[in-house]
């Protein structure tokens, strides 16, 4: 095998709550690599509490990048996101055969590893006309116009995620053609390995970890963070189990019990998605957490 194919990158992935952050570091430092992070929340500087960004003792044992490196006032987005990785690894891996790649976001660790269709950008008034409906008719008005504009893809998208179903219609109302037909699917060559690591644990176990890692972060002030931001609450990298849930409390249209009971559920109902995305990957060698 050749010196440049020797290179390797690990991809530790899994469901909220599983201990990818905690696995990821281990393995780093028993590699003397350093670590890239794939979740597409943690790259905000104001979301820290909430997103369950790693603890400054966690960020000092290893070299983290592309945690809270952008602002949610900017546009990030995955392509961005797998160019600057790109880069990223390329000049890690001038010093090091390994490089540790954590996260949960499918979608993000996917493009890291295989590449994403290079689909156009819509204009300034497309993007303007999708917000307009979001907040006149709400996701309900987004889910009505992509049942109409690609039947295919509403079928398999994340009903709950606005950002998903408004980039297949940014693609939908740009092009005249259904999202689902431009998606080609083909995976890019990366000059380097992919291991792919998944953790995964017994339901009711992880369930119950959710169920206390909310609890933590209202100890830790998840409140106070949540009403920092409540004026920014339109933006899209808000819209995220454990902000918007508050939000609705809030603006007084639901009690507290409700926004945390309703956080808990949202959380465990993310790990079940996560773990039907990741099951999809036969690459993946699961670890088992579970506790006897």
């Amino acid at each position: 095998m050749d010196a440049e194919k020797k290179k390797t990158a690990y991809f530790v992935v899994g469901p909220t709550a599983v201990g990818k952050t905690a696995y990821a570091i281990k393995l780093a430092q028993q590699l003397q690599a350093e670590i890239i992070s794939a979740d597409s929340r943690q790259f905000y500087k104001e979301m820290c509490i909430g997103t369950a960004v790693p603890s400054p003792e966690e960020l000092a044992a290893v070299p983290h990048h592309f945690i809270q490196h952008r602002s949610i006032n900017e546009d990030y987005n995955v392509h961005q996101f797998e160019q600057e990785a790109l880069l990223k690894m390329d000049k890690l891996f001038k010093s090091c055969q390994a490089v540790v790649v954590v996260g949960g976001s499918g979608l993000y660790l996917n493009a890291l590893a295989f590449g994403i269709d290079d689909l156009p950008d819509p204009s300034p008034q497309t993007r303007q006309h999708l917000n307009n409906l979001q907040e006149e008719e709400g996701l309900n008005g987004l889910r009505s116009l992509l049942r109409q504009l690609d039947p295919v893809f509403m079928e398999e998208v994340d009903q709950q995620n606005p950002n998903r179903i408004k980039r297949a219609l940014e693609v939908c109302l740009t092009t005249g053609k259904p999202y689902s037909q431009q998606r080609l699917g083909e995976k890019k060559q990366r000059p380097f390995q992919i291991k792919w690591i998944g953790l995964q644990q017994d339901r009711a176990q992880l369930y119950e970890r959710i169920n206390q890692r909310v609890d933590l972060m209202i100890s830790a002030g998840l409140l106070d963070e949540v009403k920092s931001l409540y004026a920014l609450r339109h933006l899209n990298a808000l819209n995220t189990v454990g902000y918007r849930e508050f939000f609705t409390w809030m603006n007084g249209e639901e009690s507290y019990e409700w926004a945390l009971a309703k956080v808990k559920t949202n959380s465990r109902r993310y790990a079940k998605r996560q773990m039907t995305w990741f099951t999809r990957n036969n690459d993946i060698e699961w670890i088992d957490k579970t506790i006897e």
